[in-house]
């Protein structure tokens, strides 16, 4: 049997990312991955980018989500195209802050991250992604069009997609694919405020994951979030704080 655990959205918390890494060393996974949306909207983004590095160094997968290419190239349209008239200018100024708190290397780091990584177990393949096989920004929220879903999904050979962006985690079954969206360690939206990661096993071609929840100190992270000022971070702090995105 296989163990793997997958995270992803952290979104700058380092907090939230630190209790994470001690859950799924505890759970002694055989693989680690990291799909992406590193830095940007929490307080601590060199810090949540210099533990994500620690941890690839102990050999975890990490990609690239679409909030990295805003930060790394400023190409909002291509992080934001639902943004059909620009970035909102609160979404500008705290990008330019996690930029210059990065500095250039980390920044360099991030731009260079690749898109996906795939992981074959046996005959089972696993791709992971940041919002669905091929892309960063088209997204699998449980409400999504059935059509719309299956044609995401269908874009790659893979048994097992293990993805985030939608920051609301979920194991779900689409034909003969298995969808692992693990939430989000940081910036969660389900109402839960605790960080969410999944673990899933494979054994024979037998494919089982579960969502695990890891609390963390909110208010510290909400409040270090207010004290920067940006434009935006009153909404940002109600969100670690509550679990549910506040605009």
């Amino acid at each position: 049997m296989v163990r793997i655990a997958a995270l992803s959205d952290i979104h700058g918390n380092l907090p939230a990312l630190q209790e994470v890494r001690k859950a799924v060393d505890a759970a002694r996974p055989d693989y680690v991955a990291i799909c992406g949306d590193l830095a940007l909207n929490g307080p601590d983004p060199a810090g949540t980018v210099d533990l994500v590095r620690e941890l690839e160094r102990a050999g975890a997968f990490v990609i690239c989500g679409n909030t990295d290419l805003a930060v790394t190239d400023g190409d909002f349209t291509a992080a934001f195209p639902w943004f059909t008239e620009g970035a909102p200018d609160s979404y500008l100024v705290a990008t330019e802050w996690t930029r210059d708190q990065l500095g250039d290397e980390r920044v360099d780091y991030l731009r260079h991250l690749p898109w996906e990584r795939r992981l074959r177990i046996d005959d089972t393949l696993v791709l992971f992604c940041h919002a669905s096989p091929g892309s960063l920004t088209d997204g699998l929220p449980p409400e999504l069009d059935q059509v719309v879903t299956i044609d995401r999904v269908g874009r790659t050979d893979a048994s097992v997609i293990v993805c985030g962006h939608t920051h609301v985690p979920e194991v779900r079954e689409i034909g003969w694919r298995t969808l692992v969206n693990d939430g989000s360690a940081g910036y969660v939206f389900d109402g839960d405020p605790t960080a969410s990661w999944a673990l899933i096993e494979i054994d024979e071609g037998k494919v089982k994951a579960e969502i695990h929840r890891t609390g963390y100190d909110v208010m510290a992270a909400a409040n270090a979030v207010s004290a920067r000022g940006l434009p935006g971070d009153v909404y940002r702090a109600a969100t670690i704080r509550t679990g549910k995105l506040v605009r």
